[in-house]
């Protein structure tokens, strides 16, 4: 039996046999069908009828397509379900508001403790976000001392709140 002879006599069963198991017309697997009966005819012995065991083939290649087309959705919504989990909830609990209100109140009273040289640098440089030259000329201090000063601001201010960080 040459190939087209194959194909011709085999067509609608292998059709209806992909239709009934995917519930869809694939062309893609209908070929897929033929190339694997093509491969596999020298393996074929004649336990049955040439034509189930096209149609074996046929339910298994469909058997086949629908358990990967599944591991797609699952790997899909798998991919998903992480990606819904890393999503932040928006959402401040009164818990949640109470302790920022705590920390925030920390963090105040940390500053408020500082020298007063230290105190004004990190509220124009972190709080009011001026750049190191605009404290330098608002405070008339060098940039350096600035930076200095902030330097160690941050040290002092590490030291109060190690227990937040």
């Amino acid at each position: 039996m040459n190939f087209e002879e194959l194909i011709k006599t085999n067509r609608q069963n292998v059709r209806n046999i992909i239709k009934l198991v995917t519930k869809q017309h694939n062309e893609d697997l209908e070929q897929e069908v033929y190339v694997r009966v093509l491969k596999n005819c020298n393996n074929y012995t004649e336990q049955g009828s040439f034509k189930s065991w096209i149609n074996t083939v046929a339910k298994n290649i469909s058997k086949d397509y629908l358990k990967s087309a599944q591991k797609k959705v699952q790997d899909k919504s798998t991919s998903d379900d992480i990606t819904l989990n890393s999503i932040e909830d928006k959402k401040i609990t009164p818990e949640l508001r109470l302790i920022k209100n705590e920390r925030q109140e920390k963090i105040t009273a940390a500053i408020k403790a500082l020298k007063p040289k230290f105190r004004e640098v990190v509220i124009l440089a972190e709080i009011e976000g001026y750049s190191y030259e605009e404290c330098a000329h608002k405070l008339k201090v060098p940039t350096g001392t600035i930076k200095s000063r902030l330097y160690n601001a941050k040290k002092e201010l590490a030291e109060m709140l190690a227990e937040l960080l």
